[in-house]
């Protein structure tokens, strides 16, 4: 046996409580810090100052010039935004915001002691430069999946991840054989959403030329 397949005791851990960032001025930097990404002090000590960073504490230490760098990455709502504030409070911009292959805007800079800042958030599908493939296990006609992509395109991006992979899953549970046709994708698409909601999927399925009345069964099953 592994070593690897023996569960450790980690009932002691509690988990990460703070990252430090060396700093040559303390009160310089906790000012910075609150000014561009709103990290209010939470406590100090002889050589040290916690700010509640949301998500976890940041702890600033005093350090000599030599000290090794270090690197933050935040998550904020709009990284150009979030990127501008840095700049008015002192900091350099190291990269305007870019698109990642990860599916990310990302912009960078450094803090008042050189520091990186990473500044990020997750691109919406909306956002992305291609429409992501269907999870699917059986065959589907080329038709079947141009319409399901198309009517995902309904649901709100940030549920839509979530919607795909469950409408095509009622779908292939609905095909007890053969290819799936676009009938079973309206059958698949009306029957993933709750009863209370389905009214909304007549527009888009009007959209796409189908009458609704014509899958009144789907509609009114429970």
């Amino acid at each position: 046996m592994s070593s690897l397949d023996v569960v450790p005791d980690h009932s002691g851990v509690f988990g990460v409580s703070h990252l430090d960032v060396p700093v040559a001025d303390l009160e310089r930097a906790a000012h910075f810090y609150f000014a561009a990404l709103g990290f209010a002090k939470r406590r100090s000590g002889a050589g040290w100052i916690d700010l509640d960073a949301s998500s976890i504490s940041i702890r600033l230490l005093a350090v000599s010039s030599g000290e090794r760098r270090a690197t933050l990455r935040v998550q904020v709502a709009a990284p150009d935004v979030a990127l501008r504030a840095v700049v008015v409070a002192g900091g350099r911009q190291l990269y305007e915001p870019m698109r990642t292959p990860d599916h990310e805007l990302v912009a960078t800079a450094h803090d008042l002691d050189s520091n990186t800042i990473t500044l990020w958030r997750a691109l919406s599908e909306d956002e992305y430069d291609h429409v992501p493939e269907l999870p699917t296990a059986l065959e589907w006609t080329p038709d079947a999946i141009t319409l399901m992509k198309s009517l995902l395109l309904a649901v709100p991006a940030i549920f839509r991840g979530l919607a795909r992979r469950k409408v095509v899953r009622v779908v292939e549970e609905l095909v007890a054989g053969g290819r799936i046709s676009e009938h079973d994708v309206v059958r698949g698409y009306i029957l993933a959403s709750a009863k209370v909601t389905r009214s909304r999927l007549r527009a888009p399925l009007t959209r796409h030329g189908f009458d609704p009345d014509a899958f009144r069964a789907e509609f009114e099953a429970e």
